[in-house]
């Protein structure tokens, strides 16, 4: 359970780092490193709730 949770995590935050991508942004930016925090939450979230 300890394991999955921490993909989930590395996960969720590589993901959300990779969002302003989209947009032209880069990952280091202050959006990146927002939604990389926001995707380990989601990924902490998604996690427990499986």
């Amino acid at each position: 359970m300890r394991s999955s949770v921490w993909i989930a995590i590395f996960v969720g935050s590589t993901i959300g780092g990779m969002v302003p991508e989209l947009w032209g942004g880069d990952m280091l930016s202050y959006s990146g490193v927002l939604l990389s925090g926001v995707g380990a939450f989601a990924g902490l979230w998604v996690a427990y709730r499986l």
